[in-house]
């Protein structure tokens, strides 16, 4: 039975992967107290389990990216999907450091794939004015992610123990698994789409190159607008990624109980998705007022990257309300500049390029967010004497490294178009 708005149901499952995906990599970060009490962990050592993953996750990113261009997004998604929900499900069996060091690069790797097969689809499925929105809603799965794995994960370790906690997710993405290898084609031959939507989306695709081939990673490399792309994600990543691994523990060195103040590690997620859906729809709402499409996607980028530097005054309090009040307004800006940062691709680059530059970018991010995670540990280990000053240095450099990195992306990208771009690669 043809079906209406098909588009939209196909990126639900993006978004359900990207919340599954988050699910898996945050249990980690939530388990990490009671973790560093059974394990004796310091800072630092957390600190080389998130550059474990990040190392892979950074390669993997590329590859992936890669890999997707050539394969297509049905498989390409299936693959990565498959990887780490088993990875999930057998880190039950770590016992020790080193083996959880090993299923987290593991894991990195396998999780990899999530964004650039995530923006290949939209790429395919949605015209240039629904596109911002399209990856806010799937990028929202991060943070909706984050949100809901506190209570999915405490809920599981008091109830069946620590192995199960890492069981639950891995069997979610086998499900995922499942629905998106009946579901998936793209829109030229897809059973269930109708022939107005069809239009909708082919649309914008006139100008569209005829090669299958993926371009060489050397042309892409020699254009200012992969840069750009690249510096959206790297200046912006290994802030949410700071957040999203490190704010249980940025709350303990102010002395505030995680279980207690649970709601303030809920919050922040809250407020980057409610961003991720309020830059998409700005930009899109820009675009439909006359607009050209860069100026719309800058617009939103400038917002993003003024914003995050909210994150700075929580130095100066250890109350948890204003904390999660400032947290919450750095997530919500970030979020609005991510979801820019992830549709870039899609603006700037053919198909047969997308999923290649966005992982590009996640490289870049990942790399980022390596030199962050040694930097983050290094620092607060050094500084533990200083009590709820500990992490001052990190949260002053997490709310300006955005900030530059919107200034890089108003240089890097011009206002040219799609179809410019493809012309400078021939």
């Amino acid at each position: 039975m043809k079906q209406g708005h098909l588009r939209w149901w196909i990126c639900s499952l993006l978004f359900a992967s990207t919340v599954i995906n988050y699910i898996d990599r945050q249990t980690l970060a939530l388990l990490v107290p009671d973790l560093k009490r059974i394990y004796s962990w310091t800072n630092s050592d957390y600190a080389a389990l998130g550059i474990a993953f990040r190392i892979s996750y950074s390669i993997g990113q590329t590859l992936f990216g890669r890999v997707l261009d050539r394969v297509g997004s049905k498989r390409g998604l299936a693959g990565t999907v498959a990887c780490y929900s088993a990875i999930s499900i057998l880190t039950a069996l770590a016992n020790g450091f080193g083996s959880f060091i090993a299923f987290r690069f593991l894991l990195g790797f396998a999780e990899s794939g999530n964004w650039p097969g995530a923006a290949k689809v939209v790429s395919e499925w949605f015209p240039d004015r629904d596109r911002g929105l399209a990856t806010a809603f799937y990028d929202s799965g991060s943070s909706i992610g984050g949100a809901i794995a506190p209570f999915i994960v405490f809920f599981v370790y008091a109830h069946f123990g620590l192995h199960a906690t890492f069981v639950i997710p891995g069997l979610l993405g086998v499900i995922w698994l499942f629905v998106w290898r009946r579901v998936y084609a793209l829109p030229e031959n897809h059973p269930r789409i109708t022939a107005a939507e069809k239009q909708i989306i082919l649309g914008d695709r006139q100008t569209a190159t005829s090669s299958v081939a993926a371009i060489p990673v050397r042309k892409l490399l020699s254009l200012p607008q992969t840069w750009g792309t690249i510096v959206a994600r790297s200046f912006t990543d290994p802030v949410w990624f700071f957040i999203a691994d490190w704010f249980p523990i940025y709350l303990m060195s102010k002395g505030i109980s995680v279980v207690g103040a649970l709601i303030s590690v809920w919050i922040p997620f809250i407020a980057a998705d409610l961003g991720n859906f309020f830059g998409g729809w700005l930009s899109g709402y820009f675009i439909g007022r006359g607009w050209p499409l860069l100026w719309a996607r800058k617009a939103v980028v400038v917002l993003g990257g003024i914003g995050v530097l909210t994150i700075i005054p929580t130095v100066f309090t250890t109350e948890v309300l204003p904390i999660t009040c400032l947290f919450a307004i750095a997530t919500f800006c970030y979020g609005c500049f991510t979801t820019i940062a992830n549709v870039l691709p899609s603006d700037l680059f053919p198909r047969n390029a997308v999923a290649s530059v966005s992982g590009f970018g996640g490289t870049g991010a990942s790399l980022g967010t390596i030199f962050a995670f040694f930097l983050i540990g290094r620092l607060t280990d050094a500084r533990a004497g200083a009590g709820t000053h500990a992490f001052d240095p990190v949260i002053i450099i997490a709310g300006l490294i955005p900030f530059l990195g919107m200034i890089l992306v108003l240089l890097l990208i011009r206002n040219t178009d799609r179809n410019a771009v493809e012309t400078s690669m021939m």
